[in-house]
């Protein structure tokens, strides 16, 4: 097939499982074709439609954001005020704040108001690179709702692979029931989100303040049922072995991980599940207890990144300094990050077309003006993206 673009004078961090590291390729070259990549490696003559000379800049797979909540309403810097003045993230969530506050903004937004947030929120992560935003629902919290907020989500799809996930086990709404709510839930919306296509996955908040492992796992069995992915807010306040639990059902990702034991290490391990962690909420709750990295290197479970984008406690819109922070506050490596935001970050998403440059996976790119890979880890605040490609094929 011949190619319609080729990008020369590169070089090339393709993430290919196949190569080690992050299957550097100096000098290399990108060819793609009806969206999908042709070729990627070593420079070679190739006739194409159109030739795009990268001058030596490097080429990365598209960057994916696996894990916000950008669909939302409404700010809640107040509480970020009242926990600089000694407030507890539990205390404000109980006192009616946190959550609660985000969804009666969100429930009062209009569509159209909503999606105008939403892509004022997803634009500075395009601007750094990001193709792929995974975007949970959540502040919703009943049917209509919810299903504004996950239509909201795909609306956005214009501009970059959007992975809708339904969260509608993040609070317990105010007006309902614990046990009325629940059946809601596994009743009438995750049959309905999975009959019209709204999202691919059912998250959860498994935590003192949110849902017991016991009602996780009544969500997750419908959420199977219906044939839908899992994946799990586990362990971030307390050790509820919500890890373990992620990995029983073989879920797409278990993020946050703070509390995590080995033994909910080792079950991820065995059932492939993907660590994602969210340092800008570890930063913004200024939390003392980091997850296990080490647990997670010795046991091979791999390790996304993410920004956790969310008004309460991780008002993130920049995955470069996600990784950053990964970096000096988790003390992952600049290998583990930039895998963190690409071919892992995909396994979160349960995606193999995307994160990698590899033959006949989507022509997602990320041209930068940059010396070596660190260089997308190492600063703050600096946007060294020259051009970001991306083909909704």
């Amino acid at each position: 097939m011949r190619a319609e673009r080729i990008f020369t004078h590169a070089r090339l961090a393709t993430m290919d499982p196949a190569q080690p590291g992050l299957g550097v390729v100096e000098p290399g070259m990108v060819a793609e074709a009806g969206g999908r990549i042709l070729y990627a490696g070593p420079a070679r003559a190739m006739k194409a439609e159109r030739v795009v000379d990268c001058g030596g800049r490097w080429i990365t797979p598209g960057l994916i954001d696996c894990h916000t909540h950008l669909v939302y309403a409404g700010t809640r810097a107040g509480e970020f005020e009242a926990r600089l003045n000694g407030a507890s993230y539990e205390e404000i969530a109980r006192s009616g704040g946190g959550i609660l506050a985000t969804v009666r903004a969100t429930r009062a937004a209009s569509p159209a108001a909503l999606r105008e947030m939403a892509a004022r929120h997803l634009a500075p992560l395009l601007a750094e690179g990001v193709t792929t935003v995974e975007i949970k629902s959540g502040y919703g919290l009943a049917p209509a709702a919810e299903y504004k907020c996950l239509e909201t989500a795909k609306s956005l799809g214009g501009q970059a692979d959007i992975v809708p996930t339904f969260l509608g086990a993040h609070a317990l709404p105010p007006e309902m029931g614990r046990e009325e709510y629940l059946a809601l839930l596994c009743e009438e919306m995750i049959p309905y989100v999975a009959a019209h296509g709204l999202a691919g996955a059912v998250d959860g908040f498994c935590e003192g303040i949110a849902f017991s492992p016991a009602e996780i796992e009544r969500v997750f069995t419908v959420a199977r049922r219906h044939g839908l992915r899992v994946k799990l807010h586990a362990d971030q306040l307390s050790n509820l072995h919500g890890a373990a639990l992620a990995a029983r059902f073989a879920a797409l990702s278990a993020d946050h991980l703070e509390y995590t034991d080995e033994a909910g290490v080792a079950a991820m391990a065995r059932s492939g599940t993907v660590a994602v962690l969210l340092p800008g909420a570890f930063y913004t709750l200024r939390e003392r207890q980091a997850p296990p990295v080490a647990a997670l290197r010795a046991h091979g479970v791999r390790m996304a990144v993410s920004t956790d984008l969310n008004p309460g406690t991780s008002p993130l819109f920049s995955l470069l300094l996600a990784m950053n922070m990964a970096a000096t506050q988790f003390r992952l490596t600049v290998e583990e990050c930039l895998l963190g935001v690409t071919r892992h970050a995909a396994a979160a998403l349960g995606r193999e077309d995307i994160g990698v440059l590899i033959p006949g996976a989507k022509c997602h790119l990320a041209i930068w003006d940059i010396e070596r890979p660190a260089d997308l880890v190492y600063p703050l605040g600096l946007n060294p993206l020259h051009q970001r490609i991306w083909s909704p094929a």
